[in-house]
């Protein structure tokens, strides 16, 4: 089932449809929807990951890179909940 992400990119909003099928991550799919190539991000998450103790750093790690490549807000829409048979 895809979802919506609404972010960011360079004081701009935007909407993108998103799946775990196809990205790991939130991230991963706005980088990939803007052309980011995140081969050494992925690279330094994972190194990251194995030397700290909690997922805090990881995150933090996270959200500084990506305020660096010029990304805002990055959050999945709310569910919205629909009756049987509305589309």
């Amino acid at each position: 089932m895809s979802r919506t992400i609404i972010y960011s990119y360079k004081e701009q909003e935007k909407e993108l449809a998103f799946s775990y099928s196809q990205y790991r991550s939130i991230h991963e799919a706005v980088a990939a929807a803007e052309g980011i190539d995140m081969t050494e991000y992925l690279k330094m998450e994972q190194q990251v990951e194995a030397v700290s103790s909690g997922s805090k750093a990881v995150r933090d790690f996270r959200d500084s890179h990506f305020r660096k490549l010029g990304f805002g807000k990055i959050a999945l829409a709310k569910k919205e909940h629909r009756g049987i048979g509305e589309k």
